[in-house]
């Protein structure tokens, strides 16, 4: 069977800062992400199958993503765990969606932590194949599964 790539593009609203940074970007700041997810599978080949003709239905994989990630960081606020207390204490009481990681929030590693939380959700009959991740209109972060065998 043919294999193919498909692709999902999404879009959210997110804030971030970055701890210790030694330009603008350590402070509180957002963006309006897109992220492009790319999945390689083969093309189904069953007239009897309802997805006949697909390797994912793309209604599928916008349901994955957005349970998995967009539910979770659209429109939250990420620092990093390093950040005082003292201002993860008062952030808590000024937004609802706040999200304390263990690493710095840049977009490459948020890109590499959406392909550990996407990787195990995705149908056995495909995997990924890339996820892109723009930060703004001209500058993105992106994994591809070759690069990391």
């Amino acid at each position: 069977m043919p294999t193919l790539r498909v692709t999902k593009k999404i879009r959210f609203e997110m804030a971030h800062a970055l701890y210790n940074y030694d330009g603008l970007c350590r402070n509180i700041h957002g963006h309006s992400y897109r992220m492009e997810v790319t999945l390689i599978g083969e093309v189904r080949n069953n007239n009897d199958h309802p997805r006949n003709g697909m390797v994912i239905d793309f209604g599928r994989l916008k349901n994955i993503v957005n349970k998995k990630i967009i539910d979770t960081f659209d429109h939250a606020l990420v620092i990093n765990h390093l950040t005082p207390k003292v201002n993860i204490e008062a952030l808590k009481k000024t937004t609802e969606r706040l999200i304390v990681v263990d690493f710095q929030p840049t977009s490459e590693n948020l890109v590499l932590h959406f392909v550990k939380i996407l990787q195990p959700e995705l149908p056995a009959n495909v995997s990924l194949f890339s996820l892109r991740l723009y930060e703004t209109q001209d500058s993105f972060a992106e994994w591809f599964a070759g690069d990391n065998d």
